[in-house]
């Protein structure tokens, strides 16, 4: 069992298990229940709608099962996780709807067709929301994540980080993210802060991975969710405690690099897995 790092990732990992034979199309479902009992899919528009058989936000939406079988359909080969924010748009191919539902989320799967896949019209990019009773949008994790496809426009697969190097940036960060909060003055003592981080990271969603992910890759994924547990405690203020408007800045701007840092090593961590599914498939 491990942290799970976001519902992209999970969709992305498992996905590219189903695709390379290393896992049923039941453990994909099972995957996604981490992050809640139920998930619905719908298409961003009618033209995604109709290529992948699936309702748009006017209908009754449909199960991640018939997802499935559209990408099977289609031709899908490989995935990739995308975790933009402001300022790093890196991976949403200029597709507005699409990378405007990712900044919101934070987060996006991208999964690719092979060139010479039958079905292959461009990529898809799949994004999750949280959803409440009745459709509402909602934070909360036990109620319904819908995922909505958009088409994307084929493009060649960007540069990937080396897991060593990601993980390398990872420590480094958190070296230079302590030493600027102590030297602004903002690293103050919080007696109980390793329960808060501790309580962080026992919130999160846990999961297994298939066989065949590198256990480097599943390393690196933990240590970017515990990395981001210290980031969410470090963000805020100690209890009775408050920092002027100049060192909450101070503080935004020390932990910034440690933020991509964290967003760089889940990446390489994924890609790290789906190069390992993919290899294994092909050397069997």
């Amino acid at each position: 069992m491990i942290i799970v790092s976001c519902p992209s990732a999970t969709l992305v990992i498992w996905t590219s298990a189903w695709l390379h034979g290393a896992a049923a199309a039941d453990d994909v479902l099972d995957s996604l229940q981490s992050w809640a009992e139920l998930h619905e899919v719908i298409a961003h528009d009618e033209a995604t709608g109709d290529l992948l058989e699936l309702p748009t936000a006017q209908e009754q939406p449909a199960s991640p099962a018939l997802l499935l079988g559209a990408l099977r359909r289609i031709g899908v080969t490989a995935g990739e996780l995308v975790l933009p924010v402001a300022g790093d748009l890196r991976g949403l191919r200029g597709h507005a709807p699409f990378a405007a539902a990712a900044l919101h989320a934070g987060e996006a799967a991208v999964l690719r067709t092979g060139e010479e896949s039958p079905g292959a019209q461009g990529d898809l990019g799949l994004v999750p929301e949280w959803r409440g009773p009745n459709g509402a949008r909602s934070a909360l994790a036990d109620r319904v994540v819908r995922w909505t496809a958009f088409r994307l426009p084929a493009a060649p697969a960007g540069e990937r980080m080396p897991l060593g190097e990601a993980e390398h940036g990872l420590s480094g960060a958190m070296r230079a993210a302590a030493t600027a909060l102590i030297e602004l003055d903002v690293a103050r003592h919080r007696p109980n802060v390793r329960d808060e981080i501790s309580a962080v990271v026992a919130s999160a969603p846990e999961t297994e991975w298939p066989a065949g992910v590198p256990p480097r890759a599943l390393k690196v994924l933990q240590r970017a969710a515990e990395v981001e547990a210290i980031l969410t405690v470090a963000m805020t203020d100690s209890p009775g405690g408050a920092l002027s408007a100049s060192a909450t800045r101070g503080r935004a701007e020390a932990l910034r690099p440690l933020d991509h840092a964290v967003r760089a090593a889940r990446k390489a961590a994924v890609d790290e897995a789906v190069r390992a599914l993919s290899d294994h498939a092909d050397k069997c």
